[in-house]
């Protein structure tokens, strides 16, 4: 059966998913790009933008299944943009070039409509305000029958993650604090939602760990 998941998320000592004042400068807020010296390393990551090298090991495994069996993604829009209210006439196509590294329909929540956006590389940006489960249920009849991945932020994944909806969460533990930002867990039981912690591992850039959702 589809899985929703969250992979390769990253989080803080303190807490928190990303740092305060996104901008077009900070893209994750403010220290926020510090979360994910994890990843910009591997193997799997240099890829995605058409580098070579990288390295192998615990963070590019952990990386490279995150993008395993993934049908269709799932996106807040300040995954997707650095602007607020009605959509500006500035061309912007997201973070990542021409070709996004999703490669597959991806379901940004808005409550401001736009039309769909053909990226390179089978990378197509649909945008929904009917909200999050409106957009589950079109992520999953794209996704034809493979899973579907949230890929964030903070306040997308908290959204589908009270309703208990995520089946199962990668978070990469790194080693800094924030201090200030989004913070995740804030007032939510995981395990009175059901998770529990099914894998771990540990490398010198981050605490790697697995939350899977157990039968009612």
């Amino acid at each position: 059966m589809p899985k929703l998941r969250v992979h390769g998320f990253s989080i803080s000592l303190d807490g928190y998913g990303a740092g305060p004042d996104q901008s077009l400068q900070n893209p994750l807020g403010v220290g926020g790009m510090g979360l994910h010296e994890w990843a910009f390393a591997t193997r799997t990551f240099r890829k995605m933008f058409g580098q070579e090298g990288g390295s192998t090991g615990v963070d590019d495994e952990f990386a490279t299944r995150g993008f395993e069996n993934i049908g269709a993604w799932i996106l807040g829009r300040n995954m997707f943009a650095p602007s607020r209210g009605d959509w500006p006439d500035d061309g912007w196509k997201g973070w990542w070039g021409d070709n996004p590294p999703y490669h597959c329909p991806v379901f940004v929540l808005t409550h401001y409509p736009r039309p769909s956006i053909a990226m390179e590389g089978g990378t197509i940006f649909h945008f929904v305000t009917d909200g999050i489960h409106v957009a589950f249920e079109r992520a999953t009849e794209a996704a034809n029958g493979r899973d579907i991945r949230v890929g964030g932020g903070v306040s997308t994944i908290r959204q589908y993650l009270e309703l208990g909806l995520i089946d199962e969460m990668h978070f990469a533990i790194s080693p800094v604090l924030l201090g200030t930002g989004e913070h995740l867990f804030t007032r939510l039981d995981l395990a009175k939602l059901g998770y529990r912690r099914s894998e771990h591992a540990s490398t010198p850039n981050a605490l790697h760990i697995v939350l899977t959702k157990q039968p009612a």
